[in-house]
């Protein structure tokens, strides 16, 4: 991969595993992340581990799937998760969500009880967030992927270079957004983003939304009764940009 074939709006040399389709507009907000040699190691072990065996989640061709369904232009919230859901079948490249069919994990479920309890929407027969990711919610977990069955695994190996450069060239843009930091980990992730960033970013502009962890273990410390979703909506209305429809099949 060479600077010149990024800045020059070409097709870089992706790895295989990587989407042939991945947003132009992503490319050239991430292009000095992507010139990093560490950057190219890490998608190289990973592979190197799946051709040993090492089942990861989700497969190769979902871990950028955030970022295909949401490019940077489209972006009005930003919900910041840990790492892939690590049990067969479950994780598909957006934080939180889960493929038609297969039930919600208990922080999902909890999730949708405070968006009951928030716009009294019914609890959805889907843990399916893509509706979300094509309104412009960029369901982004910290690292992109898990090896099956060890949560957390993948943490701390270069994927946090990645996706703090997209937290940062969304608060560097001039529209407002709303960044909905769910635990301690979200939380000290977006802070890094941001202070280690190159360039200040207006944060005054934007709505930060902390709360705690929608899972079992933290939710009843006030994750219930933050009403995410309301709030959110009334900052995108006020300034004009637009509600999010959150409701689900």
């Amino acid at each position: 991969m060479t600077a010149e074939n990024i800045s020059n709006g070409g097709p870089p040399d992706w790895p295989s595993d990587w989407p042939s389709d991945w947003p132009s507009d992503w490319r050239a907000a991430l292009a000095p992340v992507l010139r990093v040699s560490d950057w190219r190691e890490l998608a190289r072990s990973i592979s190197a581990e799946e051709s040993a065996g090492t089942i990861v989640y989700p497969p190769a061709h979902q871990r950028f799937a955030a970022l295909a369904a949401t490019p940077p232009h489209e972006v009005r919230v930003v919900i910041l998760g840990q790492d892939p859901y690590h049990g067969p079948g479950q994780a598909h490249g957006l934080a939180f969500s889960v493929p038609d069919g297969v039930k919600p994990p208990p922080s999902l479920a909890n999730v949708f009880r405070e968006l009951q309890n928030d716009l009294a929407i019914p609890r959805p027969e889907t843990g399916n967030l893509s509706r979300w990711a094509r309104q412009g919610v960029l369901l982004l977990n910290t690292a992109l992927s898990v090896e099956a069955g060890r949560a957390g695994s993948h943490s701390g190996r270069g994927w946090e270079t990645l996706t703090d450069a997209v937290v940062r060239a969304v608060a560097e843009r001039d529209e407002p957004s709303v960044f909905v930091l769910w635990g301690n980990h979200a939380q000290g992730t977006f802070e890094r983003a941001i202070k280690e960033g190159n360039g200040s970013p207006d944060l005054r502009k934007h709505l930060v939304l902390p709360a705690p962890h929608p899972s079992p273990l933290s939710a009843y410390r006030g994750f219930f009764g933050s009403r995410p979703f309301s709030r959110a909506n009334a900052f995108l209305e006020e300034n004009e940009r637009g509600r999010i429809d959150w409701a689900l099949p």
